[in-house]
């Protein structure tokens, strides 16, 4: 899928939700928990369960970025998978150190 800013990432395994703050315009396959994302909440059966090493978790107001700072996602709702473009799991983007004021 081709993601855009604004876009919403609903898991099909746990309750999180992300929403695209930051996406290449490039085709991307985003998974959390290891499963493929849904459309809306509505379709979340629970008949799915997480792939082993997918199971980190996303925390609500958090943004998680790969290692090149191409993707950038926004948790608006927590849940127990965690989140992966291309299979790559992402990371927890940390904030930056603000200059000294001396």
């Amino acid at each position: 899928m081709i993601l855009k800013p604004g876009a919403r990432l609903i898991s099909a395994v746990c309750a999180a939700e992300l929403m695209t703050v930051k996406a290449p315009k490039t085709d991307l396959e985003v998974t959390i928990g290891g499963v493929a994302t849904i459309a809306s909440a509505a379709a979340r059966d629970g008949s799915v369960s997480a792939v082993a090493g997918h199971d980190g978790g996303t925390l609500m107001g958090k943004r998680y970025v790969d290692e090149a700072d191409t993707i950038e996602l926004l948790c608006t709702k927590a849940g127990s998978g965690a989140v992966a473009v291309n299979g790559e799991l992402l990371q927890l983007k940390e904030a930056k150190a603000l200059p000294a004021s001396d």
